[in-house]
């Protein structure tokens, strides 16, 4: 992907995810559910966090788990959507709440180097295209000796509707997503040290095609792909889409797979600098305003 090309890919995700705010929580059902298994991973985690970072807060349910979980910690929120960090602090309003608000790009955080404890991320890093930069920005920022934590989505995500896709046309329908094994290894060469990688499966069932749709599109998950249809997709391809996933349809309803991959890592003791590549952009954690 090409600069022009990164540019615009984060403009859609932006105005994706703005315009989806409002109703996210009513339907984030998996964001929910992978979020509280994410956060009771951090039990076996011996680890008392004065700062950490939520990158990829959205409406801040996360956060919100890790402010139950370490009552002394200060949690920066940080997400590319303002109005997703809109909805998150009108939850926090409290003067005394330890969450903190920062609309950045996980590619390039304003942050200065070392200052963050924990690293957690819940069903964020699958939108990136480019989760290198991602990782090393992780790494920068947290301390030696500190805990990277996260939940994204591997290549058997939507299994179902990519199929379906495939029996009506040849363009691109349904984000894709990297190989768990690739994720482990791309956190090695980022500098981590003993990743731990564990794979699951979700599935929510629908009445029908059409409420995933509606779904897909109300969490702001909606296809960002290079080659994918610019267009409206026609009705006349709706309804073939609609009859191919009835061959899924179990118990009267119709299944949605999500791949869920969670890993976690650890900054090494040892400080060695920057991994090749990274650029420090900071801003003093102090000036992130409630």
């Amino acid at each position: 992907m090409n600069d022009k090309q990164h540019t615009t890919y984060k403009k859609l995700l932006s105005r994706n995810f703005n315009l989806s705010a409002q109703e996210y929580e009513s339907c984030a059902v998996l964001q929910r559910e992978v979020a509280e298994q994410l956060a009771e991973r951090l039990t076996l985690m011996k680890i008392k966090p004065r700062m950490a970072l939520d990158l990829g807060s959205g409406t801040g349910f996360g956060a919100r788990l890790l402010e139950k979980r370490y009552r002394r910690c200060t949690i920066i929120q940080t997400d590319l959507a303002m109005n997703m960090l809109k909805i998150a602090r009108q939850a926090n309003s409290s003067f005394f709440s330890p969450q903190r608000y920062l609309c950045a790009d996980a590619d390039a955080l304003p942050l200065r180097e070392a200052c963050f404890d924990l690293a957690y991320s819940s069903l964020m890093l699958q939108w990136s295209s480019n989760p290198e930069a991602v990782f090393r920005e992780i790494w920068r920022v947290l301390k030696p000796r500190s805990l990277f934590v996260f939940a994204t989505l591997g290549p058997d995500t939507l299994k179902e509707l990519r199929d379906c896709w495939k029996a009506v046309d040849t363009l691109s329908h349904v984000n894709e997503f990297i190989d768990m094994h690739d994720v482990g290894d791309l956190l090695v060469r980022c500098g981590f040290e003993d990743p731990v990688m564990e794979m699951d499966f979700f599935t929510l069932n629908y009445v029908d095609v059409f409420a995933l749709m509606r779904d897909l599109q109300r969490l702001g998950a909606v296809n960002i792909n290079m080659g994918r249809r610019q267009s409206l997709t026609g009705k006349g391809r709706m309804r073939q889409l609609a009859q191919v996933y009835e061959r899924w349809r179990t118990a009267g309803r119709l299944p949605a797979t999500y791949e869920v991959i969670f890993g976690h890592a650890w900054k090494p003791a040892e400080d060695k600098g920057f991994p090749h590549g990274s650029k420090p952009f900071p801003v003093p954690v102090r000036a992130i305003r409630k």
